[in-house]
């Protein structure tokens, strides 16, 4: 019963931070649209948003990774001369 609790929080967590990065890639897209309209259609804002999002979740998992890599490296370490 414990084992399915924590898969199911491992997904929640993950569609929660997959949909901050969507709103941010949003953001990022309304942004360059405001400030440089003539540069940036209209028309084709959802897929800029849309990438932006992606790319923004790409850069949040190689942080995660590299953030669960380094902490496991400083536990081993610390474990090791206790």
């Amino acid at each position: 019963m414990f084992a399915a609790d924590r898969f199911k929080s491992r997904w929640i967590r993950e569609w929660i931070i997959f949909a901050v990065c969507l709103g941010l890639g949003g953001h990022i897209a309304l942004g360059l649209l405001l400030h440089a309209p003539d540069q940036w259609p209209a028309g084709s804002l959802w897929l800029y948003g849309l990438l932006f999002a992606l790319s923004v979740y790409v850069c949040v998992q190689l942080l995660r990774s590299v953030w669960w890599l380094w902490r496991g490296e400083r536990t081993a370490d610390s474990q090791e001369h206790i």
